[in-house]
């Protein structure tokens, strides 16, 4: 009987031994991507990672109007990404000092050895039960102008909406807002630059970060946003903002 529980140990260790190195190998590939091109020549990358992954200068989120009971039902990436941080965002929002109001940012520093990304952009996006469409878009808009401030030319964005227990957007809808008023933003101020009114700046990487289970809608949805931002930005012309431009 000894011997046959000393084979039976021999045998399960031969085949943890080998299993082991598939297991590191597998936990050291790279997470799945699809990379598109957006107007501008923007690398649009949409990434099934999380926001506390990203090898970027900056990472942004984006979190609901706190009421007492909202951040209890956080599960997925805003968990982690504040146990990784020591606490920080839900001591942030529990004192009052970030709300989450629509619109609202917070710009933090991430410390060493916490999380990739260089710094974290947090942006409200309001009231939970008003979340639109329309309102997202602002957010995309907003996150450009950020980067552009801060001089980034590589981001990533993940809504976080999914995780904060809300369903009441598809998330394909939710980022093809969120590239479009990114795009046109960025439209904007690449015509600001040409007329003398904008600092030199160029995004080269927006990198937008989803789950498994939404990866292939939120993949459409970037599509669609891109050949949106296209079309919008013809109808805008050339005509000069100001009779003080180049």
């Amino acid at each position: 009987m000894k011997t046959i529980v000393n084979s039976v140990s021999l045998l399960l260790a031969i085949a943890l031994l080998a299993v082991g190195p598939a297991l590191a190998e597998e936990s050291n590939k790279p997470p799945a991507e699809t990379k598109l091109t957006g107007p501008e020549g923007v690398s649009l990358i949409v990434r099934m990672q999380g926001p506390y992954d990203a090898d970027v200068p900056l990472q942004i989120v984006c979190y609901f109007k706190r009421t007492p009971n909202s951040d209890a039902r956080f599960v997925g990436a805003p968990v982690e990404l504040d146990k990784r941080l020591g606490g920080i965002i839900e001591s942030l929002r529990a004192r009052g000092e970030f709300i989450g109001d629509e619109l609202e940012t917070f710009l933090l520093d991430a410390p060493a050895e916490t999380i990739k990304p260089k710094r974290l952009l947090l942006i409200g996006l309001g009231d939970e039960a008003s979340l639109s469409l329309e309102r997202m878009e602002k957010v995309g808009r907003v996150a450009l102008r950020e980067a552009v401030r801060m001089g980034v030319a590589k981001v990533a964005f993940a809504p976080l909406i999914k995780d904060a227990g809300n369903n009441k957007l598809p998330a394909g809808d939710v980022e093809n807002a969120v590239v479009r008023g990114m795009l046109l933003a960025y439209d904007t101020e690449k015509r600001l630059q040409k007329q003398g009114f904008a600092q030199p700046y160029t995004l080269d990487t927006w990198v937008i970060e989803a789950g498994p289970t939404y990866y292939d809608e939120t993949i459409a949805g970037v599509k669609k946003a891109a050949l949106e931002a296209t079309e919008s930005s013809k109808k805008r012309g050339a005509k000069p903002y100001s009779t003080k431009s180049k």
